[in-house]
C-alpha cells in the first residue's frame, strides 16, 4: 500500500465543491482532545457561526457528524414518533429521500409530488395539510437534483396555521441564496459542508426551533437513532452543567468549517450571494453564447445549481469524461428522470468565480466540438461572459 495522491480536479458539480487552501491548512492544526477547554471554546464559535448563517439567533445550532443526509435523519428520527403524520413535498430526488426517512421513523407518510424541475406548489401542500392532521411538514429549500429553489416562507406558514412543525432541507442553500429560519418560522434546518460553505464532507449544520426542542423532549418513545438522539447530542454541545461524553467529535473537521464560516463572514453574506448571483447570469450568458439553455424556468432557478439541457444527439455521459479527462472539470449527471437529460453545473463557494465559468465554458464547449457540435461558438461564449461580469462589476 502507497501513499494516494490524487489528481487535480476543478469541482464543478452537484458537490463537493472546490475547498480553500484555508479551509485545507485549517483541517491540519494539530488535533485537540474533544472535550479540550480549548477545543469546548472552538465549539461555543462554531454554534454562534452556525446562528448567523441560518439567521436563527433563537435556534440550537449544531454540526452534526457525517454528511448533510445526517441531518435530514436527525430531523425526522427527532421530530416524528410510530404512527403520526407526516406531509412531504416532493419535487426531487431528496424530496424523496425524506419521505423514506420519515416512514423509516415510524410515521404515516402523505406525499405532495411535483414535476420534478418545478417548485414545491402551496396549494398542493395546503391540501395535504388540511386532509390529515400531520405532525411534521417536510421539504426541500434547493433541490440538488434539479436546480429548483422553493420559497420556504409560504410553506413555513401554513404549517404554522395546521400546527405542523417544519424540516428544511438547505445543503445546496446554505451560504448560496438567502437562508432565514427566524423570518421563515422553519423548526428544523440542515446543511452540508461541501456545498457553498466550500469545506470538505463529513459535517452537517444542524439547526432546530424552541418549539422543536420542546417537541423532541415530549417525545414518548425513544427515537429511532442513537447517534443523532438529539437530547443525547445537546449533552455534548449544549455544556449545560458541564460536556457530558457522546462521541469523539470529528475535531479537524469543525476547525474546517470554523475556518470555512470566518472566510464567508469576512466577505460578507450579502456579498457572497451576489457573488453566486454573478457568477449564475455570467454561465447563463455563456451558455447562450454555446447554444444552449436551463432546464428551469427563470424565476425559480438555482444560481449555484444549474441544470444544463444536453442538447438532442449528445452522448450527455461522453462530454463529461471528456471535460474530466481533458480539462479535469467535474459537473454532475441527471438523477432519476432527467438522467440523460441534463448536466448539472454547480458554481458553489470556492467554485464561484469568473475562473471557474471561463474553464466550464471552455471544456464543454470543446466537448461538445468533439461530437461536432457547436464547433466555432466557444469564443462567443467567453466574449457573453465578458459583457456580463463587465456589467456587474
Amino acid at each position: 500500500m502507497n501513499s494516494f495522491y490524487p489528481p487535480v480536479r476543478i469541482l464543478m458539480g452537484p458537490g463537493p465543491s472546490d475547498v480553500s487552501s484555508r479551509v485545507l491548512l485549517a483541517q491540519a492544526r494539530p488535533t485537540l482532545g474533544h472535550l479540550d477547554p480549548a477545543f469546548q471554546m472552538l465549539m461555543e464559535e462554531t454554534k454562534g457561526g452556525l446562528q448567523r448563517l441560518f439567521r436563527a439567533p433563537e435556534h440550537a445550532c449544531i454540526p452534526l457528524p457525517g454528511p448533510g443526509t445526517c441531518g435530514m435523519e436527525a430531523g425526522m428520527m427527532n421530530l416524528l414518533e410510530p404512527g403520526e403524520v407526516a406531509v412531504v413535498a416532493i419535487n426531487g430526488l431528496f424530496g424523496q429521500r425524506m419521505a423514506d426517512m420519515a416512514e423509516r421513523a415510524g410515521a404515516e407518510v402523505v406525499r405532495v409530488e411535483q414535476t420534478w424541475g418545478e417548485p414545491i406548489d402551496p396549494a398542493k401542500v395546503e391540501a395535504a395539510l388540511w386532509a390529515r392532521g400531520a405532525k411534521l411538514l417536510a421539504f426541500v429549500h434547493a433541490e440538488t437534483s434539479t436546480g429548483v429553489m422553493s420559497d420556504p416562507g409560504p410553506l413555513c406558514a401554513l404549517a404554522r396555521e395546521h400546527g405542523a412543525l417544519t424540516v428544511v432541507d438547505c445543503v445546496t442553500s446554505l451560504g448560496g441564496i438567502t437562508v432565514d429560519a427566524q423570518a421563515w418560522g422553519a423548526d428544523v434546518l440542515y446543511a452540508g459542508t461541501q456545498k457553498c460553505l466550500s469545506a470538505p464532507p463529513g459535517l452537517a449544520p444542524f439547526a432546530i426551533s424552541p418549539r422543536g426542542q420542546e417537541a423532541v423532549k415530549a417525545r414518548k418513545t425513544k427515537p429511532r437513532t442513537w447517534l443523532y438522539d438529539l437530547q443525547l447530542l445537546m449533552s455534548y454541545w449544549g455544556g449545560e452543567g458541564g460536556r457530558a461524553y457522546h462521541h469523539t467529535a470529528p475535531v479537524n473537521a469543525v476547525y474546517g468549517l470554523h475556518e470555512a464560516m470566518v472566510a464567508l463572514f469576512e466577505e460578507g453574506q450579502t456579498a457572497v450571494i451576489a457573488r453566486h448571483l454573478a457568477m449564475h447570469q455570467a454561465l447563463l450568458a455563456g451558455l447562450g453564447g454555446l447554444g444552449l439553455e436551463l432546464n428551469v424556468a427563470e424565476d425559480h432557478r438555482l444560481p449555484q445549481l444549474n441544470a444544463v439541457k444536453a442538447p438532442e444527439g449528445v452522448d450527455e455521459a461522453r462530454v463529461r469524461m471528456h471535460m474530466l479527462e481533458r480539462f479535469g472539470v467535474e459537473i454532475g449527471a441527471g438523477l432519476g428522470p432527467l438522467k440523460g437529460r441534463i448536466w448539472r453545473v454547480g458554481l458553489m463557494g470556492a467554485s464561484a468565480t469568473p475562473r471557474h465559468v471561463r474553464l466550464c465554458l471552455t471544456a464543454l464547449g470543446d466537448a461538445l466540438a468533439a461530437q461536432g457540435r457547436n464547433a466555432a461558438s466557444v469564443q462567443d461564449a467567453l466574449d457573453a461572459v465578458e459583457t456580463r461580469l463587465a456589467a456587474v462589476a
